[in-house]
């Protein structure tokens, strides 16, 4: 899957063809009532190339769009180059990582299953620090300060007007793995504890008792969109991030997801495993 400024020109791309779909226009046909070519319509839905807001009024009115629809599609195609907060961080930041907060900050819902650390939207600055610390890259502390406010500043997509919804389901040995210290990690399990308490936030625990599982390979991330089109998989595996969107790659993770949330403990067994384990560590 290849890297791109903005989820917004996949939202685009997806709403123009579906409008189209609506009133049942060949990609030639609507090209005719706009006075562009069938080319230039289908790189518009393909979700290819720059746009031009004045081509995307055309094809609302084509398409006999609403004016909601039209004003929506037309603030989409002026904004598809906007650029994120992490833009002053990008000396910092590989395009893999680009594309991935791109995706986070502009998902309604994240599904995230975990095996080897605390989601990254859940972790404590401590935490984090650890983390960045144990990684096999050597870097100076000015480094891995600048790395961890990024993953601090990631968080605001928890505490925005409309939160990010986040289903988080950790492998029993991400709570029991001491990262840092005993105190850094108790620090971190009773943040998952507060966590547990939102209302946007679902947490749950996959423990070593349910033995072999859908997902022993490694944790993965299904962004969600305002439509099913923008759904993203995301794929650590550590040589290099991964990003899937055919069906058949959407389909496979978000089953495994439903497997893993329906193997897991429910909220209240999650929350009571976790303070055994802090207890554990204390």
């Amino acid at each position: 899957m290849s890297a791109r400024p903005t989820t917004r020109r996949r939202q685009l791309g997806a709403t123009l063809r579906k409008l189209r779909a609506r009133n049942g226009l060949t990609l030639e046909e609507a090209g005719l009532r706009v006075g562009v070519s069938k080319a230039t319509v289908s790189r518009y839905e393909t979700r290819e190339g720059p746009v031009k807001w004045l081509v995307v009024e055309a094809l609302c009115r084509a398409y006999d769009a609403t004016e909601a629809e039209r004003n929506a599609l037309i603030s989409l195609a002026k904004d598809v180059k906007q650029q994120g907060w992490w833009r002053s961080f990008s000396d910092s930041i590989p395009e893999s990582m680009n594309l991935l907060l791109t995706l986070e900050d502009e998902a309604t819902r994240e599904e995230h299953f975990s095996c080897a650390y605390v989601p990254g939207l859940l972790q404590t600055r401590s935490y984090t620090s650890a983390v960045q610390q144990a990684n096999e890259i050597e870097r100076t502390p000015e480094d891995i300060e600048r790395l961890v406010d990024i993953r601090m500043k990631r968080q605001d997509v928890l505490r925005r007007p409309t939160p990010l919804r986040l289903w988080a389901i950790l492998d029993e040995s991400v709570i029991r793995r001491v990262v840092g210290s005993p105190a850094v990690m108790r620090e971190q399990l009773d943040h998952l504890l507060r966590a547990n308490e939102s209302p946007h936030i679902t947490l749950q625990v996959l423990p070593f008792s349910r033995g072999a599982h859908t997902a022993a390979l490694g944790s993965f991330v299904v962004f969600c969109g305002r439509e099913s089109t923008l759904d993203v998989v995301y794929v650590d595996l550590h040589v290099g991030s991964v990003f899937m969107e055919k069906d058949e790659e959407l389909d496979r993770y978000r089953l495994a997801f439903d497997y893993l949330r329906a193997q897991a403990l429910d909220m209240a067994a999650s929350s009571a495993l976790i303070e055994r384990v802090r207890e554990e560590m204390a």
